[in-house]
């Protein structure tokens, strides 16, 4: 049974690797997301502020990964272009664009006070 469940983690690296590879968003969302936790090492963030920039780094990093997912199997189904496999393509990239607006929306209201005591 524990040989199943590393079993498992070695599945899912190798999802994760799959999709920092082929997506450039993803990495694009990777680069962003060490630069959070470079700025919030930088800057001392209060434990609850780490909790806030943890959960949207996973969030965005995890839609991102499922919108690769979704594409893939759009992909898998409907070789062609049909509406219908794009609505559905066009939706989950939708969904990672709301996280990650969130995700700015959140991290800018955490860094921004750092930044202006810095800035003086």
């Amino acid at each position: 049974m524990l040989k199943k469940r590393l079993q498992s983690f070695v599945y899912a690296l190798r999802g994760w690797q799959s999709v920092i590879q082929s997506e450039p968003n993803a990495r694009v969302h990777l680069l962003f997301s060490i630069a959070v936790i470079a700025m919030g090492l930088g800057f001392g963030v209060s434990p609850s502020e780490w909790r806030w920039l943890v959960l949207c780094i996973a969030l965005v990093l995890a839609a991102e990964a499922i919108n690769t997912a979704i594409e893939s199997i759009v992909d898998l189904v409907s070789p062609q272009q049909h509406p219908l496999a794009g609505k559905a393509k066009d939706t989950a990239a939708g969904a990672v664009l709301l996280l990650a607006l969130g995700a700015v929306f959140i991290g800018l209201s955490i860094f921004l006070p750092y930044v202006n005591v810095w800035l003086q």
